[in-house]
């Protein structure tokens, strides 16, 4: 992706932002794929702003290109997972806007342009406003922190709700979340169940 690709989605995204009623709380975007930390305010807001965002950015992007019915840009379906407001969020916000350091893009995170790190240490007041405000105050030194190793355990907790959708938090409150939004299927072990046994 070049600088205008980039710089593209960013419009979309502030489009898509103004739009619907759903908070960006933290982003990346990178060359191949994006976080976003997200803050719907009603049921069904969070798919109908990524369905408005990512087909838009498709429709566009082949249209600048001539590229139109020559294949997808985005394959599957998004993933998403549910996360608690309290050091779980900060967790989450910390991972997405470490993406480009983790990767070997930039020797600290906040030089990666295309990014909510990058806008809340560089940006104008203007490039701000797609920012909203988050639950809870950010962490104390929060530019260093970002730039701070995680844990593997952290990373691979992360990774987990990534792939399965599970919800982030606590156990007592992932459990009230599992129940609510039936998610049951997000910590069942995948795999066909074992056979039972025969005899005896």
């Amino acid at each position: 992706m070049q600088d205008a690709d980039y710089a593209a989605f960013e419009r979309i995204l502030g489009e898509a932002v103004a739009h619907y009623n759903v908070k960006l709380l933290a982003y990346c975007l990178m060359p191949n794929h994006w976080h976003q930390v997200l803050c719907p305010a009603n049921d069904g807001d969070l798919s109908r702003f990524v369905g408005w965002l990512t087909l838009t950015h498709t429709q566009r992007l082949h249209a600048v290109r001539g590229t139109a019915g020559s294949g997808h840009v985005y394959q599957g379906r998004f993933k998403s997972f549910p996360i608690q407001d309290d050091e779980h969020f900060v967790t989450v916000c910390r991972y997405v806007e470490r993406n480009p350091l983790r990767a070997g893009f930039v020797s600290t995170a906040q030089q990666w342009r295309w990014g909510s790190l990058w806008r809340y240490v560089h940006g104008t007041e203007q490039e701000d406003r797609l920012l909203g405000a988050w639950p809870i105050p950010r962490t104390r030194g929060w530019t260093e922190y970002v730039n701070t190793l995680q844990t593997e355990s952290e990373l691979d907790a992360i990774r987990g709700c990534i792939r399965r959708g599970k919800p982030f938090g606590s156990d007592r409150w992932r459990k009230r979340t599992i129940t609510r939004f039936r998610l049951q299927t997000t910590v069942r072990p995948r795999g066909r169940p074992p056979k039972p046994k025969k005899g005896s």
